[in-house]
C-alpha cells in the first residue's frame, strides 16, 4: 500500500494542451472512462472532431497527438482516434485539432486551402479528419532524411500522400479530389495528374500550376509543442475520483503493487489500458473501478534488438513495431531476418488504419486473441516464426511460446503481457553438400479493403526451408510451418497435419494436390460461420501460391504466384520471376493512377457556368462549420437515446434495466403515453407511422421508448441496459419476407404515381425467335452510411412553442408532425436546418421521427434535449433501400433485339408506407432505359414485420439498372453473342424514346445517349481493350479482366419550390431556398444565380455580386412550402425560385437605375441600393416556382465503361479503371457537378461490389458499424477514373439549359458489377476446360448483388486450385 501510495502523490492532476491551449484538469474534475471526443466536444469550443463511429473506423474523429521525449529533446507527432483515446492517458501531451491546423481567425492552411480549391469538400462532416490526417503526414514528412524537395513541395511522396487519408471514410466525393489536395503536396508528383482545380486552366505550364497553389512553406508546418509542457512531469497521472482509480505505474515492481493491492479489495473491477482501440470491437457498457496505463513502464514500451532477435515490448504501438521492423531491413542481418521481419512490417500495415495503429500495442492485439478470440493478423503471422512471449500473471513471471499462450484458457484481467520475442532466423550453409538450401517466408490476407481498415475474411503465414538438389531440379521441404487465423477458430492455429506430410518430400503436383486434399479438413471454420466454404478455398489458394514456385513442373506452375519479393531467394529466380508476371498478371499500384476530367465550363450566364467553389468549404476543412450537433448545448439541457425491439412482432409489457440500480444520469424514460398530440413520428403525403410502438412492438428496430438522461454516454449506456419484456402468445408469426406477404395478403396500396404499361406483351413474345421464361433476381437492401447520424436538438420557447434544430431534408414535414404530436398549430413550431452531413434520402422522412422524439421530451420536461443517434443504433432503426425479388420473362430475335419483357417485382416495403408508393413509377422509369418493344409488369408493395424502408440517392432506379443488365447479360449470354453488342441493339431510337416515355422525351435534338455511347467508345479505347483484355485472359491463369459499357436514361421531376432574396442596406444580399444543402452544392449554385439574377441590373457586375450573397439556413417559419430536398432536381428549381426573385428585384430597381445614370452616368451597386433605400423601394422579394406541367419530367443521359481485374485465388476485384460521360446540358457549376457524378457514381460501387446489410433470422440488423459494414474506400475506387461532363447545349425548357447530376450517374456503376461479370466468365470457361466439360454455361450464370469477394470467388470456383492440379497432373 505505502508503494502505490507513494505513486498516486506523484502527480494528481492531468495537464495537457489543446491547440497551444493549457488545460488542467483535477482529480475530482474527471471521469476517467471519458474520451478525448467526448471532452472535446462537450467541455472545449473545438468541434471539428466528429463522432462517425465510435470504433476508429472512420477517422471523423482524428487529432494529431505530440509526445515531448526529453531525453532526446524530440516531438513525436501522430494521428489518433479520438473516440477512442481516453483523456486520462493524455497527460504532459499536446493535441491538434482541424481548428488548430487553421482556422478564420488565424488564417487558414494550404492542406484547407487546397481542399477547397480542388473541390474536396461536398457535406464537409468528413474534412477536418482528412485534414489532420493529411497535416499528421506531411509533419512527419519533414522529419525524414530525403533530399530536399522543390519550393513549395513538402517530403511526402505521392504513395504516401495517398495513404495518409486512406484510413479516412468520404461517402460524397468519391475520394478522387480528396487524393488530388493531398498528392499536390508530394514532392514526386507529375502536376498533369493533378485533378479539376479552380487553382489554375489547362494547358498552364508546371511553374504556372504551382505558383497559383496556395504557397505551402516547410518550415512553418510543424505544429508548435508548448513550452509549458516540457516544463511538466513525463509520467503519467496517477488519480483518484468518485470512487475511481487511475494508476500510471512506472515499473513493472509498481505493477504488481497496484494488482496486489486491487486483488486485496476483492470485488473491484479493472482496466488496463495503453491505446483503448480495443473498445472500438468490444464495446463497454459499465465502468471499472480501477484504470491501470501501461505506457510508461519502460519494459514494457520499448524494442530491445541483440543478436538472438527483436523483443517488443506490449505497449508499444504498431505504427511503432513496423518503423523498427522496416528499418532492421536495411541493417546488415542475415537476409533471412530481412525477409521475416519485412513481411511481418508489410503485414501489419493492413492492420485496421493509420491512426488505430499509432495507440493500438501489439500487446493488447494479442491479449484480445487469447482472452476474446479476436480475428488477429499479428498472432497468425508471428506464429510461424516461433515467437515467444513473456507473460505476468500475479507476481509470477513466465517465458512460453505463442502457441501455447493462445492456446491456454482466456487470462483473467490479472496476467499482463510484457513483451513478445521475433527470434532470429538463419541458413546454416554445408558448403560440401549437394543441395542448396533456400528459406521463404510469406504472409496472406484477404480482406474487403486492399489496404486494411477491414477484419480478414482468413490470413496466414508460412515459413519454409527448402533445399534444391543440384543433380536435379526437385525442391525439398525441410521446415515447413503454415499458420492460419481468422477463419472462426479460438486463434489462430498451425496446419501440423499438413506440415508433416509435406517435409522431407520432394514437391510435385501430386503432392501439393494432396497436401490440398489434407488442409481442406484442416481449416474448417465453426458451424453458422458465414462464408465458411470460403475460407476453406481462401486456405488452399495461399498454400497453393506459396508452394507452386517452387514446383519442377509444366510451365503454368513453375510460372508461380509469388509477388516477386521472396523470388530473389529461389533457385532459378530470374526465370520464376518472368513467369511470374506472365501468370500471376500486373502487381498494381496500390491506389491511384491519373484520371482525367473534361470539363467544358460556359460563359453565357456568369457566374453561373463557372466551377466556383463550395460555398462554406474552408470553415468545413478547418471545423468550423456548425452542425446540428456543434450548436452549444442549452442551459439545463438533457439528452436521449432510442429504446428499441429486438423482437419483430411482439406485446411490449414493461421495461426494466439490467442493473440492481438505475443507470446513472437518468431523468425521464418517455414513451407513447407521454405524447401529448398524436402519435407520429412521420406524417407525409405518403402515409403516417408512430413514434413509439403502443401496445405492440411491430419490427425488430421499432422504437419503444426514449431515455433522457445528464449527458449523451449515460443516455446511450441507460439504452443499452434497457430490457423489454415481451409476450407473444396469441399473436401470428411475423411477416419476414416478400414470399410471406404475398402467401398472407399483406401489401400496401399504390394511391398515385402508377406507371403504365408499353405495348402488348403478348404479341412481342410472339414476334420473339426465343424466349426466357420465369428467371429469377434477388437484391438486397444498402445503408446509408451518410457520416453524420441522425441528429436533432429541441429547445422549449416562450408561449407554448418550440425552436428544433434538425439534420433533415424535410423541415416541413418535420414541422407539421411535431406540432400533430405535441398537439399546437404550427405556427408554434419552427425547425431549423443549416446543413447536413450527409443525407442521400435517409434524412428525409428518417429524420423526422428523432426530431419528433427530442420535441417531445423536450415538451414534457420543459429543457432542451438533443439526441446524437449512435451507430449501431442508426443502421438498425434506417430501413435503407429496397430490397425485391423480381421474376422476368422476356422475348428475343436471334440478333439480340429484344421484343417484349414481363416483370413480377415483390418490394420489400417493411413495416410503414414511407415512400415506397413512389417505388413501382422509379423503378419502372429507370427500366425504360432500352427499347424492349412491349413492358409488362406487375409491382407489389409488400407489408413485411420489418424497419420501413425509405428513399435512398436512386431509390428504385438503382435496382432496375441493375434488372434492366442483369436482363442484357441473359439474353447474351443465351445466345452466345457479345453482350456490348446487344445492349447497343437495344438502345431507344428517338420514336422508341417517345413511345415509352411520352412527354419527357422533349426535342430529337436533346436526345444525346447515341452521340454519347459512340463518343465513349471513342474516348475509352473500348473496343481496342475489348482485344487486350482477351490477350490477358489467354495469358494469365490466375487473374482474368472484364471490361463494360452501360448506359444510363434516368427521368427526373421537377418541383415545387420556395425562394426569398433580400438586399439589405449595405448591398449585401441574403438569399432563402426550400431546399437544404447536404454536400450537393446547392447554396453554390443559388449563390451564383442570385449573383447572375441580380447582376442583370448592372451588365458586367455579376462576380462583385457574388461576393455579396449569403444563403442562410432553412427555417419552417421564414420560408414555407419548402417540401423535400431529394430526387436530384431540388437544386435546380431552388435556383429557378431565386432567378424569379431576382427578376422581381431588378425590375423594382430599373427606374431608380436609369434615374441614377442620367445624374452620374455610373451606376454603383452600393449607390444603388442605398437610393433604393432612402425612396422606400421594396428589396425583399419571395416566390414558389412551379413548374410548367408540360416540362416538369425530363430524362438525363450517360454512359460508362469500367474494367477490372479478378484474382481468382481469392475472388477479389479491383476496379482498373473507370470512363464516364455524363450529359449535364449546360452546367450550373461544372465542379459541383462533377463531384456529384463521381461521388454518386463511388455510392453506386458500394451497392454493387461492397456493401451487406443482412438481418438475423428475427429481422434484426446484424451489420451496425464500420466492422461489418463496408463503404467504398480510396483504395477500393477505380485505379483510373475520367469524366467527362458534356455540355449538350440550350434546353429551353430548363434552369438556365441545365441537367440534373445527383442520382442518375449512380446507376452507371453498374458497369463495375457486369464487368466483374465478364471477368468470372472467363474464369468459369477456364475451369470448364480443366474440368474437361462443354463450356457453353460459362457465361449461364447469376452475380448477386453485393458482388463480395466470397460470391466472387464461389462464381469462379471453390475447387478451382483442385481442379487445376487435377487437369495437370491428366495432362502430364
Amino acid at each position: 500500500m505505502g508503494e502505490v501510495a507513494a505513486e498516486e502523490e506523484r502527480k494528481q492532476s492531468l495537464i495537457f494542451a489543446i491547440n497551444g491551449e493549457r488545460y488542467e484538469l483535477s482529480e475530482s474534475d474527471i471521469d476517467p472512462s471519458i474520451t478525448l471526443l467526448e471532452f472535446l466536444r462537450y467541455r472545449t469550443p473545438f468541434k471539428s472532431v466528429k463522432l462517425g463511429c465510435g470504433e476508429g473506423g472512420c477517422g471523423a474523429c482524428i487529432v494529431l497527438l505530440s509526445k515531448y521525449d526529453p531525453v532526446l529533446d524530440r516531438v513525436e507527432d501522430s494521428t489518433v482516434s479520438s473516440c477512442l483515446t481516453l483523456v486520462c492517458s493524455l497527460n504532459g501531451c499536446s493535441i491538434t485539432t482541424a481548428e488548430g491546423v487553421g482556422n478564420s481567425k488565424d488564417g487558414f492552411h494550404p492542406i484547407q486551402e487546397r481542399f477547397v480549391g480542388f473541390h474536396a469538400s461536398q457535406c464537409g462532416f468528413c474534412t477536418p479528419g482528412m485534414c489532420v490526417s493529411m497535416f499528421s503526414a506531411l509533419v512527419n514528412a519533414e522529419k525524414r532524411n530525403r533530399s530536399k524537395p522543390r519550393p513549395g513541395f513538402s517530403n511526402l511522396t505521392v504513395s504516401e500522400a495517398e495513404k495518409a487519408i486512406a484510413g479516412n471514410l468520404c461517402r460524397c466525393t468519391g475520394y478522387r479530389p480528396i487524393a488530388d489536395a493531398c498528392k499536390s503536396f508530394a514532392a514526386d508528383v507529375d502536376m498533369e495528374d493533378l485533378g479539376y482545380n479552380s487553382f489554375w486552366k489547362k494547358g498552364e505550364s508546371d511553374e504556372e500550376k504551382m505558383s497559383r497553389l496556395p504557397k505551402y512553406n516547410r518550415n512553418s508546418s510543424s505544429p508548435k509543442f508548448p513550452e509549458f509542457l516540457k516544463k511538466e512531469i513525463k509520467a503519467g497521472a496517477d488519480l483518484t475520483s468518485k470512487g475511481y482509480h487511475w494508476y500510471s505505474p512506472s515499473s513493472i515492481e509498481k505493477l504488481q503493487s497496484i494488482l496486489k493491492n486491487i486483488e486485496a479489495n476483492d470485488g473491484t473491477s479493472m482496466k488496463i489500458v495503453v491505446g483503448n482501440t480495443g473498445t472500438g470491437y468490444y464495446k463497454e457498457v459499465e465502468h471499472y473501478d480501477n484504470y491501470i496505463d501501461l505506457k510508461y513502464i519502460p519494459e514494457l514500451s520499448t524494442i530491445v534488438k541483440d543478436q538472438t532477435g527483436i523483443e517488443i515490448g506490449a505497449a508499444v504501438t504498431i505504427s511503432k513495431a513496423i518503423e523498427v521492423l522496416e528499418q532492421e531491413n536495411v541493417s546488415d542481418s542475415p537476409v533471412e531476418n530481412k525477409t521475416v521481419f519485412k513481411k511481418i512490417a508489410e503485414h501489419m500495415e493492413k492492420i485496421a488504419s493509420g491512426f488505430v495503429r499509432n495507440s493500438g500495442s501489439v500487446g493488447g492485439n494479442l491479449m484480445m486473441v487469447q482472452r476474446k478470440q479476436f480475428p488477429s493478423d499479428i498472432a497468425t503471422i508471428l506464429l510461424p516464426v516461433d515467437a515467444i512471449v513473456n507473460l505476468m500473471v500475479g507476481q509470477k513471471l513466465e517465458k512460453l511460446t505463442l502457441e501455447d499462450f493462445l492456446g491456454r484458457p482466456p487470462l483473467d484481467s490479472r496476467a499482463i503481457l510484457l513483451s513478445i520475442k521475433i527470434p532470429v532466423w538463419e541458413l546454416t550453409k554445408d558448403i560440401s553438400s549437394e543441395t542448396d538450401t533456400m528459406f521463404l517466408f510469406e504472409t496472406y490476407r484477404a480482406a474487403a479493403r486492399p489496404l486494411g481498415n477491414a477484419l480478414p475474411y482468413l490470413n496466414a503465414a508460412f515459413l519454409a526451408k527448402v533445399s534444391f538438389c543440384r543433380n536435379s531440379t526437385g525442391a525439398i521441404l525441410n521446415t515447413c510451418r503454415l499458420s492460419f487465423g481468422a477463419f472462426a477458430s479460438k486463434h489462430p492455429v498451425r496446419a501440423r497435419n499438413v506440415e508433416e506430410f509435406l517435409i522431407g518430400k520432394v514437391l510435385s503436383v501430386g503432392l501439393m494436390y494432396e497436401a490440398v486434399k489434407l488442409l481442406e479438413t484442416t481449416v474448417i471454420p465453426k458451424d453458422g460461420i458465414s462464408h465458411s466454404a470460403y475460407k476453406s478455398s481462401l486456405a488452399v489458394g495461399f498454400l497453393f501460391e506459396f508452394l507452386s514456385p517452387l514446383i519442377n513442373a509444366p510451365d503454368q506452375i513453375s510460372g508461380g504466384l509469388c509477388d516477386g519479393d521472396n523470388c530473389y531467394m529461389l533457385k532459378d529466380s530470374s526465370k520464376i520471376k518472368e513467369n511470374n508476371y506472365k501468370l500471376n498478371g500486373t502487381k498494381f499500384p496500390t491506389l491511384l493512377s491519373s484520371s482525367k476530367q473534361n470539363i467544358q465550363s460556359s460563359d453565357e450566364y456568369r457566374p453561373v457556368g463557372q466551377p466556383v467553389t463550395k460555398v462554406g468549404a474552408t470553415i468545413q476543412a478547418s471545423g468550423e462549420a456548425v452542425f446540428v450537433d456543434d450548436i452549444p448545448a442549452p442551459g439545463n439541457c438533457l439528452y436521449g437515446a432510442f429504446v428499441y425491439s429486438t423482437e419483430p412482432l411482439a406485446r411490449v409489457k414493461s421495461i426494466t434495466f439490467k442493473s440492481e440500480s438505475p443507470p446513472v444520469g437518468i431523468t425521464a424514460l418517455i414513451c407513447v403515453k407521454d405524447i401529448p398530440g398524436k402519435n407520429l413520428g412521420c406524417t407525409s403525403v405518403f402515409g403516417e407511422e408512430p413514434l413509439y410502438a403502443d401496445e405492440f412492438a411491430q419490427f425488430a428496430g421499432d422504437r419503444i421508448a426514449f431515455v433522457v438522461a445528464d449527458t449523451q454516454k449515460h443516455a446511450d449506456l441507460a439504452a443499452n441496459l434497457a430490457v423489454i419484456d415481451y409476450d407473444k402468445e396469441n399473436i401470428s408469426p411475423p411477416i419476414l419476407t416478400v414470399e410471406e406477404a404475398v402467401e398472407r395478403g399483406s401489401f400496401f396500396q399504390v394511391p398515385f404515381a402508377k406507371p403504365e404499361q408499353v405495348g402488348d406483351f403478348s404479341e412481342g413474345m410472339a414476334e420473339a425467335d426465343r424466349q426466357i421464361l420465369s428467371a429469377e433476381i434477388k437484391l438486397g437492401s444498402q445503408y446509408y452510411f451518410y457520416m453524420e447520424t441522425q441528429t436533432a436538438l429541441a429547445v422549449p420557447d416562450e408561449d407554448n412553442s418550440m425552436v428544433v434544430y434538425t439534420s433533415t431534408q424535410c423541415p416541413q414535414i418535420a414541422q407539421e408532425t411535431i406540432a400533430q404530436c405535441l398537439g399546437l398549430p404550427a405556427n408554434n413550431i419552427r425547425v431549423i436546418t443549416r446543413r447536413l452531413g450527409g443525407g442521400f434520402g435517409g434524412k428525409s422522412l428518417r429524420a423526422v421521427s428523432v426530431a419528433t422524439a427530442c420535441a417531445v421530451a423536450a415538451y414534457k420536461l420543459q429543457r432542451p434535449v438533443r439526441v446524437y443517434v449512435n451507430r449501431k443504433t442508426d443502421m438498425i432503426m434506417a430501413g435503407g433501400r429496397h430490397p425485391m425479388k423480381i421474376t422476368y420473362s422476356v422475348g428475343f430475335k436471334d440478333s439480340g433485339k429484344i421484343t417484349a419483357l414481363k416483370l413480377d417485382i415483390l418490394i420489400d416495403a417493411g413495416i410503414f408506407p414511407d415512400v415506397s408508393i413512389v417505388m413501382p413509377g422509379a423503378i419502372v422509369g429507370s427500366l425504360k432505359k432500352y427499347d424492349w418493344g412491349a413492358l409488362s409488369f406487375d409491382i407489389k408493395l409488400c407489408k413485411t414485420n420489418l424497419p420501413s424502408r425509405s428513399a435512398m440517392r436512386g431509390p428504385g432506379e438503382v435496382q432496375a439498372a441493375f434488372i434492366a443488365e442483369a436482363i442484357i447479360e441473359h439474353v447474351a449470354s443465351t445466345l452466345s453473342i457479345e453482350v456490348d453488342t446487344v445492349r447497343s441493339i437495344n438502345l431507344h431510337t428517338y420514336n422508341s424514346l417517345g413511345l415509352f416515355y411520352k412527354s419527357a422525351a422533349g426535342e430529337p435534338s436533346e436526345y444525346t445517349l447515341p452521340a454519347v455511347w459512340d463518343k465513349l467508345a471513342t474516348s475509352s479505347s473500348f473496343h481496342q481493350r475489348i482485344e487486350m483484355i482477351e490477350e490477358f485472359n489467354r495469358s494469365n491463369k490466375w487473374r482474368k479482366r472484364g471490361i463494360s459499357r452501360v448506359p444510363v436514361l434516368q427521368e427526373v421531376t421537377v418541383r415545387p419550390t420556395p425562394a426569398k432574396v433580400s438586399i439589405l442596406r449595405d448591398g449585401s444580399i441574403a438569399v432563402e431556398v426550400g431546399g437544404v444543402d447536404m454536400g450537393q452544392g446547392l447554396w453554390t449554385k443559388v449563390k451564383q444565380v442570385a449573383a447572375y439574377g441580380l447582376g442583370l441590373i448592372k451588365r458586367g457586375g455579376t462576380e462583385e455580386l457574388l461576393e455579396k450573397v449569403r444563403v442562410i439556413q432553412s427555417d419552417t417559419l421564414s420560408l414555407i412550402q419548402g417540401g423535400f430536398t431529394g430526387g436530384s432536381t431540388t437544386s435546380e428549381s431552388s435556383c429557378e425560385a431565386v432567378r424569379l426573385c431576382c427578376n422581381v428585384l431588378v425590375e423594382r430597381l430599373t427606374a431608380l437605375k436609369e434615374q441614377l445614370m442620367e445624374q452620374t452616368g455610373t451606376l454603383e451597386w452600393e449607390t444603388l441600393i442605398l437610393q433604393a433605400y432612402q425612396t422606400s423601394v421594396n428589396l425583399s422579394a419571395s416566390t414558389l416556382f412551379i413548374p410548367e406541367f408540360t416540362s416538369m419530367q425530363y430524362l438525363n443521359y450517360g454512359a460508362a465503361v469500367s474494367e477490372v481485374e479478378v484474382n481468382l485465388l481469392t475472388g477479389e476485384t479491383t476496379i482498373l479503371r473507370s470512363d464516364i460521360i455524363y450529359d449535364c446540358g449546360q452546367s450550373l457549376n461544372p465542379a459541383v457537378d462533377l463531384g456529384q457524378i463521381e461521388g454518386a457514381y463511388v455510392q453506386g460501387i458500394g451497392f454493387f461490389m461492397f456493401e451487406e446489410y443482412p438481418t438475423s433470422s428475427n429481422g434484426l440488423v446484424t451489420t451496425n458499424g464500420t466492422w461489418s459494414y463496408k463503404v467504398p474506400t480510396l483504395d477500393t475506387i477505380p485505379k483510373q477514373f475520367n469524366v467527362e461532363i458534356l455540355n449538350s447545349g440550350h434546353h429551353q425548357k430548363r434552369v438556365l439549359s441545365s441537367k440534373a447530376s445527383g442520382e442518375p450517374p449512380l446507376t452507371l456503376a453498374v458497369s463495375v458489377h457486369c464487368a466483374t461479370r465478364a471477368a468470372i466468365a472467363e474464369a468459369r470457361r477456364q475451369l470448364g476446360l480443366w474440368n474437361r466439360v462443354d463450356d457453353s454455361n460459362s457465361r449461364a450464370f447469376q452475380l448477386e448483388v453485393p458482388a463480395v469477394m466470397p460470391v466472387v470467388k464461389e462464381r469462379c470456383g471453390f475447387d478451382s486450385v483442385q481442379k487445376f492440379l487435377q487437369w495437370t497432373m491428366g495432362t502430364k
